[in-house]
């Protein structure tokens, strides 16, 4: 992992086994099968967020395992693939809480620009084969994340969409900071609590009441080039394992395994 602010906080887990059994497991999945995201974008969610700049954490399960969609940052693709049905839940949720405009993209990375981390659980996973590289290892060390986060002085707020995230609760230290919950955004679970609960605004009162600026949340709106058709939007064509997969063919109507 290039050198970043997060590295004093997090060099201790390199020197740990399980550190060392993960990316001997890893790179035997890359050398035998295609592995999601691409191994210089693994970290891409501690590039491009510092730790100095960390003031909202948005927590997801595991990376998509279709093609093109997996870039390190939690629920978000690049530009000019298509957008899964929980990142349109996202958007649609982001419109109702704020009337910011619907993007014809997928890609976060204005968020994470801004102090938003947008991170896995599991930072890796074999093409086509949902929670593949689960239990591994990798949540060892995004628990260390979590961990390090909690650390902070400053108020961080933490966004924990769906079963699998709100499990991580535990580790916070909730009389410092903020945890924002509901269901998951998967189109099985949003109008079970993710539609209306303002996930966005609430995040910001809490940041100005901390005395922190907020989130500009806005995405800008127009498709650049990238994989696959620009501008395109999906919903469905999800696996039966993950609720956002888009490359099976099966119906959005999948079971929310998160």
């Amino acid at each position: 992992m290039p050198t970043t602010d997060w590295n004093p906080l997090l060099c201790d887990q390199f020197d740990h086994p399980y550190w060392s059994e993960l990316q001997a497991f890893v790179a035997d999945e890359r050398r035998h099968h295609t592995v999601y995201p691409p191994a210089d974008q693994v970290f891409a969610a501690l590039h491009l967020t510092s730790y100095a700049d960390t003031r909202v954490m948005i927590l997801g399960q595991d990376p998509y395992h279709g093609p093109h969609q997996a870039h390190g940052l939690c629920f978000s693709v690049q530009r000019g693939v298509r957008i899964p049905p929980s990142l349109a839940n996202v958007h649609k949720e982001l419109h109702a809480d704020l009337g910011l405009p619907i993007p014809d993209h997928g890609n976060l990375e204005a968020w994470a620009r801004q102090g938003v981390l947008l991170l896995n659980a599991t930072l890796t996973v074999r093409a086509g084969q949902a929670a593949s590289h689960q239990k591994r290892g990798w949540e060892t060390f995004t628990d260390r994340v979590i961990d390090v986060v909690n650390a902070k002085p400053d108020r961080v707020v933490f966004i924990l969409w769906g079963a699998s995230a709100r499990r991580k609760k535990a580790l916070i230290d909730t009389e410092r900071h903020t945890v924002i919950e509901s269901a998951h955004p998967s189109p099985l679970s949003a109008h079970n609590g993710f539609f209306g609960s303002r996930p966005f605004s609430r995040a910001n009162e809490a940041l100005v009441a901390a005395g922190r600026p907020p989130v500009d949340w806005s995405l800008d709106w127009g498709p650049e080039s990238g994989p696959g058709e620009p501008g395109t939007r999906s919903d469905g064509a999800r696996s039966s394992n993950h609720p956002d997969a888009n490359t099976t063919g099966v119906t959005a109507h999948a079971v929310d395994h998160q």
